[in-house]
C-alpha cells in the first residue's frame, strides 16, 4: 500500500497511479536523500550571505547605516531590550543552524551513516518541522518597518542583500525538510533488525 502525496487516497503501491487524483504513486518519495542533501547544501549557501550582507538599510539625514542579523540582535542588546534581541537571535541565527544539523543528522541516520533510535529520528523530524516554520521573524520584521516607516527626505529604510538571501535560504531549508521521507529511518531499521 502507498499513500498519494498530492490527496493522501491510500491505494494500492502496484497502480503506480491514484486512482482519485490521477497523481503518480510511489511508496518512497522519489530521491529523497539526493534532493535533502542538495536543497541543504544551498540553504547553507545563501545562509552566508544572510548573515554577512545587511538586512537592512537605514537612510536618515541622508547617511545610510547598513544593519545585518548580528548588528542587529548587538544593538537590542544594548538597547536594554533583551528579549527582542533573544528572538530575533533565536528565530534568525540559532533555529536555521539547528535545522541544517537536524537534517544531516536525519540524511545520515537514513543512509546507515549514523546509528540511531527510529523513534528519537522521527521526533527530531516533527520538531524540524515545526520550529520551521518560526525562522523568518527577521524578515517579517524588515517588511513592516519597510512598510511603516518612509519619512520623506528625514528616515527611509530599505531591505539589504541579506533580506533575499535570507529568505531563500528559509525556502531551501523548508524544501530540504519537505523533500526527506522520514519513512526511509524504519527502511533502515528494518534493514538492520534483517541482520
Amino acid at each position: 500500500m502507498a499513500s498519494c502525496h498530492t490527496c493522501m487516497k491510500v491505494s494500492d503501491a502496484s497502480h503506480h497511479v491514484c486512482e482519485r487524483c490521477g497523481s503518480a504513486l510511489h511508496a518512497r518519495k522519489e530521491k529523497s536523500i539526493e534532493r535533502t542533501i542538495a536543497y541543504g547544501i544551498a540553504g547553507i549557501l545563501a545562509f552566508i550571505p544572510a548573515n554577512l550582507l545587511p538586512i537592512m538599510v537605514v537612510t536618515q539625514l541622508g547617511v545610510n547605516e547598513n544593519s545585518t542579523i548580528i548588528g542587529g540582535v548587538a544593538t537590542f542588546w544594548q538597547m536594554h531590550a533583551y528579549p527582542v534581541a533573544v528572538i530575533i537571535f533565536i528565530a534568525s541565527v540559532m533555529i536555521p543552524g539547528l535545522k541544517f544539523v537536524a537534517i544531516a543528522v536525519l540524511t545520515a541516520a537514513a543512509t546507515g551513516h549514523l546509528k540511531m533510535d527510529a523513534r528519537r529520528a522521527n521526533k527530531i523530524y516533527w520538531l524540524t518541522e515545526l520550529v520551521g516554520r518560526w525562522s523568518m521573524v527577521d524578515v517579517f520584521v524588515v517588511a513592516i518597518l519597510v512598510g511603516l516607516i518612509q519619512m520623506g527626505n528625514l528616515m527611509t529604510i530599505r531591505p539589504g542583500g541579506a533580506a533575499i538571501a535570507f529568505g531563500l535560504m528559509v525556502i531551501l531549508t523548508m524544501l530540504s525538510a519537505h523533500s526527506f521521507d522520514p519513512r526511509l529511518i524504519w527502511d533502515r531499521l528494518r534493514e538492520n533488525e534483517k541482520l
